[in-house]
């Protein structure tokens, strides 16, 4: 199983909200680069960056953000948020992103998806970011119709084969993922999962890697340091290397 320290970029600083609050921030690092090249020290082999300000408004306001992370370390980088358009993708990929997460537009706009999936393959990923079994948009301020899932399975007929998959009310608290949704979600289809929201122990990374996940990305409890991407890191029992 992978391990995804996450980088949450607001205002080109590194924060973390607490259940997609806006109004709830905490800034943990002045500079999204410098924590990129910690966590590449400490032995990550892939960083998980949120646009945050993009996933609110559909703008990559932090797109030289994005790009000196992604030209600073060696290891593959994920992006999402915000990214609604072909020449947003396009951007991302040409400056050295390995994967781009289409979010809100997976529901809104699935035709713009298919583009993308057609275009990119497999260094297209879908998230899905639920609140009670159902899927949310535009920054986690609106809740859609849409059962988590049942995208899931349009994803894996559209061609997707990465999802990663937040537990929105999770998200921050430090209380576990929802491992019984993360275990259906798994089950449903051939697509690879990655855990999101709320992973804070130990016990809760080998759990995930015991339901066969894909990956966790854990945000707040590696920058309060309750848990050492180091020493997680260090134990081949659950993670890939």
């Amino acid at each position: 199983m992978i391990l995804f320290p996450a980088i949450d970029i607001r205002g080109g600083k590194c924060v973390r909200l607490i259940q997609g609050d806006y109004g709830q921030e905490i800034i943990y690092n002045d500079s999204p680069t410098n924590m990129a090249i910690e966590w590449q020290r400490q032995g990550a082999e892939y960083i998980h960056v949120v646009d945050l300000d993009g996933a609110k408004t559909g703008d990559s306001l932090n797109k030289k953000a994005i790009e000196a992370i992604a030209r600073a370390v060696i290891i593959p980088v994920q992006v999402g948020g915000g990214i609604r358009t072909m020449d947003i993708v396009d951007s991302h990929i040409e400056s050295g992103v390995s994967r781009v997460i289409i979010g809100t537009a997976a529901i809104q706009n699935p035709e713009f998806l298919k583009q993308a999936v057609e275009k990119y393959g497999e260094k297209i990923a879908v998230s899905i970011d639920a609140r009670n079994g159902l899927v949310a948009t535009d920054g986690w301020t609106e809740t859609s119709n849409v059962k988590a899932v049942d995208l899931l399975q349009d994803l894996a007929k559209i061609g997707v084969k990465t999802v990663v998959y937040t537990d929105i009310m999770k998200d921050g608290m430090l209380q576990g993922p929802n491992f019984e949704e993360l275990q259906v979600m798994n089950e449903t289809s051939s697509i690879d999962i990655i855990a999101s929201g709320g992973v804070s122990t130990e016990n809760d990374i080998q759990k995930l890697a015991a339901q066969d996940m894909y990956g966790a990305i854990i945000g707040k409890a590696l920058y309060e340091g309750k848990l050492s991407l180091e020493k997680l890191l260090g134990d081949d029992s659950y993670v890939s290397n």
